[in-house]
């Protein structure tokens, strides 16, 4: 079943649940190619050891403070972490543990149907999901310097909201389905010794906006990737909300992108690959990003680089993760233009061997 098409990209556009996998859940389903507003895809993957990955990503973007948490399972190692960084002042901190053989660590087929648990003897992570949407991120740890700390937020899903999602076929035994979550809004509050933090509008506080940033992955990824990944929320010149949701690399040569802008809470999909101007070397110049027919044209302003680096047997990841606010312009599906000034944001480039 498919839905009416979008002006903005020749993709399919999927209106029902699909299967990711073949019956075997080792290759992919050819009905399963397509994108969806809301998550379709069951990700029945079977097999493929070493290649298949699974993961959830939190995010929360408000104003100085950045709050993450990860929870993956990559086949040979497991991953649950929380950071956090204030702008502001620069500090940055948290916890991550890697778990060999992701033992303990399970992602449901279908993503938000489960609660996601770990509990070790430096980190504590819970990610639920309640009947009505919201996710709460409940996580305890100690600093390196032996600070406790603990971080309880809830991330709303605000009805009608959509995400964007999509299956990237490489091969029909290399594939990912993406799940993608944008300006959707947060509150909670971020404790690290006798340093609170809240964020959002927690209680009727009347503080600024927080928006959460989702990224669930399910598939099987060839061993050398290299991607781009960008996002923001906020509000546009004229006042409406936005999401941006950006990628570009890894989905190059597929006929299938990552790419489009949420306003008011309904997607628009942009089928075109992007093109993004930026430095490697120096990655706190801006980043420029652009789509070839003039529906995009988007910079980023950094001020603050996340970079990370792992070296390991099999694996090897490096990252320049960057935040600070987009400006500029995009098209929307009826042909009308939001124009951005000063949005919460982030772009990223990962080189991974793994």
């Amino acid at each position: 079943m498919s839905a009416d098409p979008s002006p903005l990209t020749t993709e399919p556009e999927l209106g029902a649940a699909v299967d990711l996998c073949t019956a075997d859940g080792r290759r992919l389903n050819p009905a399963a190619r397509g994108w969806s507003r809301t998550p379709l895809h069951r990700a029945n993957l079977r097999g493929g050891w070493g290649r298949t990955k699974r993961w959830d990503y939190w995010a929360v973007l408000a104003g100085d403070l950045l709050v993450s948490a990860t929870y993956a399972d990559v086949d040979y190692l497991g991953i649950a972490a929380v950071w956090w960084c204030d702008l502001a002042s620069g500090t940055t901190g948290g916890r991550d543990v890697i778990v060999p053989f992701a033992r303990g660590l399970e992602l449901p087929e279908v993503p938000a149907t489960r609660p996601l648990h770990y509990a070790g003897k430096s980190l504590d992570l819970d990610l639920i999901d309640d009947p009505d949407g919201t996710t709460r991120i409940a996580a305890r740890w100690r600093e390196r310097d032996g600070r406790e700390a603990s971080l309880d937020a809830a991330i709303a899903m605000p009805e009608g909201h959509e995400s964007l999602n999509v299956v990237i076929p490489w091969t029909e035994r290399r594939f990912q389905f993406t799940s993608k979550h944008q300006a959707r809004p947060a509150a909670g509050t971020l404790r690290v010794g006798d340093r609170r933090y809240e964020f959002g509008d927690v209680a009727g506080s009347g503080a600024e906006p927080a928006w959460g940033v989702l990224d669930v992955g399910r598939g099987r990824w060839p061993y050398r990737t290299r991607w781009n990944w960008a996002g923001g929320a906020g509000s546009s010149v004229d006042g409406r909300t936005v999401g941006l949701q950006l990628g570009g690399k890894w989905t190059d040569g597929t006929g299938f992108t990552e790419n489009g802008m949420i306003v008011e809470g309904r997607l628009h999909k942009l089928g075109a690959e992007l093109r993004w101007d930026y430095s490697w070397d120096e990655p706190l110049r801006p980043w420029r990003v652009t789509a070839p027919g003039g529906e995009l044209d988007l910079t980023l302003t950094p001020r603050f680089d996340k970079h990370s680096r792992t070296a390991a047997v099999v694996l090897a990841t490096e990252v320049h993760q960057v935040f600070g606010s987009w400006s500029g312009r995009f098209r929307t599906d009826d042909g009308g233009e939001v124009v951005l000034d000063g949005l919460q944001g982030f772009a990223e480039e990962s080189r991974s061997r793994w």
